[in-house]
C-alpha cells in the first residue's frame, strides 16, 4: 500500500505530527527506532508548556502512550526501525529500513540530532573512563568528586545543576559567554560549590586508567591551566542526524536540512522537515514540536488541496 505521510523519528516533533495526522485521517506511517530524544537524559524538564515539571524519561513514555491512544487505523507505529534510505520514484517516496521497506506520497524528516564529541587528546582514550556525556546517566558514579562542565547552554547548566547534588564542587568551562537561561545561569552562580569560567579553549583530557584532570587555556589571560578533576561532563552542542537525507534534499554547511520556515518544505516537492536536524535559528522541544505542526498543515493542503 501507499501512505499519505511517512514520519521519520520520535521525538517531539515526530510525535506532534504523527498526532495531527491522526487527527486528520491521513494514512500514516511513522518509523522510529525509539521514542528517546535529547532531553531523555533530563531529570526535571521545566519549559514542556502545560506541565510543570517532568523527567525525560516520563516525556518519552507519554509521546509513545500519546500517539497509541489517538493512532485508531490510520496511523501504523514501526518501532525498533532503523530507516536506511529515502528515494523519490515518481510522485511517490520509497522508505527503507532494516526491517522493511514503505511507499507514501510525503514525507517528514524529524530525525533530530546527536551530541557534539569533544575532539582533543584523550578525550577518545577517556571516553566512558571519565569523560562522559550524560550526567542523569552516571553523574551518582562521581559522587564527593571535583569534576567538569563543557558548555554553555541550558543542556551544560541543566547538567551541572544535577550534579551539584552529590559531587563535590562542579566547574563550568565555556568557550564564549553563557548561552543558557538567564534564571538558570543565575541560580548556579548562587551555589558555593559551583564556578563558570567563559572564554576557554580546552586542550587535553589527562588519566591514568581514569580521568585525572583537564586542561585548558584562559583566552582573556593567555595562561594555560591544568585543573585536577575525578570527571568531565561534555554538552558542547549538537549534530544533526541527516546522514540519511545527504543528496536527497538540500543541507547547509552543518548537515542541518535547508527549510522554508512558513511551511518546513524542503528543496524536493514532497518533502518536509521539523526540529533539531533543520537549519532553523533555535531547537527546541516546543519549538520542534511547533514546526512539525506547521509542517503537519501544510502536508495536508498539499494533499488534499493543492494536487
Amino acid at each position: 500500500m501507499t501512505y499519505d505521510l511517512a514520519i521519520i523519528g520520535g521525538g517531539p516533533a515526530g510525535v506532534a505530527a504523527g498526532v495531527y495526522a491522526a487527527r486528520k485521517r491521513l494514512k500514516t506511517v511513522l518509523i522510529t527506532n525509539d521514542f528517546q530524544n535529547q532531553s531523555s537524559v533530563s531529570e526535571h524538564i521545566q519549559n514542556w508548556i502545560g506541565t510543570i515539571s517532568i523527567s525525560g524519561t516520563d516525556l518519552s513514555k507519554n509521546f509513545e502512550a500519546h500517539l497509541e491512544a489517538y493512532k485508531g487505523d490510520v496511523l501504523d507505529i514501526k518501532k525498533g526501525h532503523w530507516t536506511n534510505s529515502v528515494v523519490k520514484e515518481g510522485n511517490e517516496f520509497v522508505i527503507t529500513t532494516d526491517k522493511e521497506t514503505f511507499r507514501a506520497k510525503t514525507v517528514l524528516t524529524t530525525v533530530g540530532s546527536r551530541r557534539r564529541k569533544l575532539e582533543v587528546p584523550g578525550a577518545e582514550e577517556f571516553d566512558n573512563k571519565g569523560l562522559t556525556y550524560c550526567a542523569s546517566c552516571d553523574g551518582p558514579l562521581f559522587a564527593d568528586m571535583d569534576v567538569v562542565v563543557l558548555g554553555g547552554g541550558n543542556a551544560a547548566f541543566e547538567s551541572a545543576a544535577q550534579l551539584l547534588a552529590y559531587c563535590k564542587s562542579v566547574t563550568l568551562l565555556t568557550r564564549n559567554e553563557f548561552r543558557a537561561d538567564q534564571i538558570t545561569v543565575d541560580a548556579l552562580l548562587k551555589n558555593p560549590k559551583f564556578k563558570a569560567i567563559t572564554h576557554t579553549d580546552i586542550l587535553e583530557v589527562k588519566g591514568d586508567k581514569f580521568v585525572n584532570g583537564i586542561v585548558y587555556k584562559n583566552r582573556n589571560t593567555g595562561e594555560t591551566i591544568s585543573l585536577p578533576v575525578s570527571g568531565i561532563f561534555v554538552e558542547i552542542g549538537l549534530l544533526p542526524n541527516t546522514d540519511l537525507m545527504k543528496g536527497v534534499v538540500n543541507l547547509d554547511t552543518y548537515g542541518h536540512i535547508v527549510v522554508d520556515p512558513r511551511t518546513q518544505r524542503t528543496s524536493v516537492e514532497g518533502i518536509w522537515a521539523a526540529g533539531d536536524c533543520t537549519d532553523g535559528i533555535y531547537h527546541q522541544n516546543n519549538i520542534a514540536a511547533g514546526d512539525a505542526v506547521k509542517a503537519l498543515e501544510d502536508i495536508y493542503i498539499y494533499l488534499h488541496l493543492k494536487r
